[in-house]
């Protein structure tokens, strides 16, 4: 028979009580006649608003106070952010359940008027943010940033906020995306007035999602732990039913593998792992305590069960076709009402109409890749985020960020689906009969052929039909699924070109 009344305890944070809330409203929803009573209280952590955190001696200053109330009994479960955890198991207590994984990437939120400044100043108190972060935002911020310099904040969401805007040295401040987006979408009464506060900074100031290639999370970041004692095999039967094993996978591979360099917050490590219909795909990036530069990037293909190995096969990329090919920019007008453009290619970003997004960001801008994000960003464009490569149905995540946001997708005139797309410019392949010749030979002497886009691959397939008999490999996106449904090809999978020249 289920429990009817139970404890929950949390540390007395605003974050940590919505976390708190979310976890007994889950249980609720499978237990509707539960009794749940609360408690709050300061950890170590909250105490200690001085030292960063990766100065404090003590391992779980977020979570070590909550052990004992476990372990005699005075609670019966405590709700943590997974990355707050020591990587070290303790005795006596267990992590029974794993709440679904908010967004685990972080995001800067910067002040619009130091956008033409050349040095910068950001708030952050994690070493992985400033290691991975400082030479990717030099590219991707726009006005050709010379320096970025860093600075230490502690405090929860709000207060790191009004630390960001009530000094005026600081250009723009590092959260975790989880921590904005937990406040943003509660239902919670108690939160409506933060709810507010936070969602006015992200309405009148620049943010941008920062990129999980580039800077990895830290382990576990945007998922909630529930922990229980060893015998309480009661709670732990009632909370299967809330919880994602899913996640539970991705937070102990990203904590073993931080594990595995020494733990830690002090750690400038970065490790994301993600589960896609296609496959797994992890990112490590950041600098060992011996000084030892991490940087991977791996996907692990759930179908592709004949993964190429040896590397005599004779390849080919489509990528050689771009010399080859003519773009023309062409006329057009944006659909009423769009407020946010995905720009499919570099190419694809016309300054016929767009002049003032650079100055007054006007318009929400995702890219489909990284350098096309800093290609635009040389151009004097802010950018929100990024699919990075891994294809346009990756979800933003953004909409409770802005009040509404409507897509059009900028792209070229030979996109098979043109359903909420803008035509910016015309393609075409322009051969002599040279190329002609060369294209032939080399493609009957290929025994693999990485497809950069469809259009490279209706084209060619026009003109050499053989093609059909070869192995074929793309990335993750769009080209993959035209393959599949257009030519029933199931392709050899790779995160990028680069990885694909390899093997």
């Amino acid at each position: 028979m289920p429990l009817k009344n139970i404890k929950i305890s949390a540390r007395s944070s605003q974050l940590a009580k919505l976390q708190a809330y979310l976890v007994g409203d889950e249980l609720l929803k499978h237990y509707p006649n539960l009794n749940i009573k609360y408690e709050f209280r300061e950890s170590l952590g909250d105490k200690n608003l001085t030292d960063p955190l990766w100065k404090m001696p003590e391992k779980g200053v977020f979570t070590e106070d909550f052990y004992r109330d476990l372990v005699d009994g005075h609670t019966d479960m405590v709700v943590h952010s997974w990355k707050d955890l020591p990587v070290e198991s303790k005795e006596d207590t267990f992590i029974s359940a794993t709440l679904p994984r908010a967004d685990q990437r972080d995001i800067l939120i910067f002040k619009k008027n130091s956008v033409e400044k050349k040095t910068l100043k950001l708030f952050t108190s994690s070493p992985r943010r400033e290691y991975n972060l400082k030479p990717f935002l030099i590219s991707a911020l726009p006005n050709q940033t010379d320096d970025i310099q860093f600075a230490h904040v502690r405090g929860n969401v709000p207060t790191r906020l009004r630390k960001l805007f009530a000094d005026e040295t600081i250009d723009g401040l590092i959260l975790a995306k989880a921590a904005v987006d937990r406040f943003l979408l509660s239902q919670v009464e108690e939160f409506k007035d933060v709810q507010k506060e936070i969602k006015s900074y992200f309405l009148d100031n620049l943010w941008m999602v920062l990129p999980l290639s580039i800077n990895p999370n830290a382990a576990a970041q945007g998922a909630l732990a529930i922990e229980i004692k060893n015998d309480r095999q009661d709670i732990h039967k009632m909370l299967t039913a809330i919880h994602c094993e899913k996640t539970f996978k991705s937070a102990q591979l990203e904590r073993k593998t931080l594990k595995k360099y020494g733990g830690g917050c002090h750690q400038k490590i970065g490790v994301t792992h993600l589960f896609r219909p296609y496959g797994e795909i992890i990112f490590l990036q950041g600098k060992t305590d011996q000084g030892v530069v991490l940087n991977e990037k791996k996907l692990t293909p759930q179908f592709d069960v004949n993964r190429i190995e040896h590397s005599f096969l004779r390849k080919w990329s489509s990528s050689s076709l771009k010399k080859m090919t003519i773009k023309t920019d062409i006329q057009f007008k944006l659909p009423e009402n769009i407020n946010g453009l995905f720009v499919s290619q570099a190419s694809a970003w016309s300054n016929v109409g767009f002049k003032s997004i650079k100055k007054n960001h006007d318009m929400y801008i995702w890219t489909a890749g990284l350098e096309t994000w800093k290609k635009l960003a040389a151009q004097g464009v802010w950018v929100n985020g990024s699919a990075e490569g891994l294809g346009e149905k990756e979800d933003k995540r953004i909409d409770h960020l802005a009040n509404q946001i409507v897509w059009t997708k900028l792209t070229h005139d030979q996109v098979l689906d043109k359903t909420h797309s803008t035509l910016t410019y015309k393609l075409k392949l322009n051969l002599s009969e040279d190329d002609m010749q060369n294209l032939e030979f080399q493609i009957n002497s290929t025994e693999i052929i990485f497809w950069t886009s469809p259009f490279y691959f209706s084209e060619m397939y026009k003109l050499f039909p053989q093609i059909l008999d070869k192995k074929h490999a793309c990335g993750v996106g769009l080209t993959h699924d035209y393959l599949v449904q257009y030519h029933n090809i199931e392709p050899y999978l790779f995160l990028n070109e680069q990885e694909f020249l390899k093997i």
